[in-house]
């Protein structure tokens, strides 16, 4: 799949997370204790700059899913994924960084856009 252009966002900011599929995937699902391979591209919800891109480092992030390795809009939000889906993930700060913020990249109480394509899991 090619990188994702993100839209950029409208509106009140989600006070929970908010999933919506953008491609409905046909291979396997990604439930909880699997790997997954997610390519992601990441963008600010009050700017719509985008912050952070797999598609620019060529290669997905792999993690387990449900193992709290990643932010929790993420282990909740791929869950129920097929592979070769894209899904769009509105993350709120408390399934996020919250109000430390993450670097330079993401500001304290930030919340966050994601589209997320599910590339493989085992």
């Amino acid at each position: 799949m090619e990188k994702p252009f993100v839209d950029p966002p409208e509106g009140p900011v989600p006070a929970d997370l908010e999933i919506i599929d953008l491609v409905e995937g046909t291979g396997p699902e990604a439930t909880p204790g699997m790997q997954v391979a997610v390519h992601y591209v990441g963008v600010a919800y009050s700017s719509g700059e985008e912050f952070d891109s797999s598609y620019d480092r060529g290669a997905p992030l792999t993690f387990p899913l449900g193992a709290r390795r990643v932010i929790a809009g993420w282990d909740n939000g791929i869950v129920g994924m097929k592979v070769g889906g894209r899904r769009r993930l509105v993350i709120p700060p408390h399934l996020a960084y919250g109000d430390r913020g993450a670097g330079n990249a993401i500001k304290p109480g930030e919340t966050l856009i994601f589209v997320c394509d599910l590339v493989g899991v085992k």
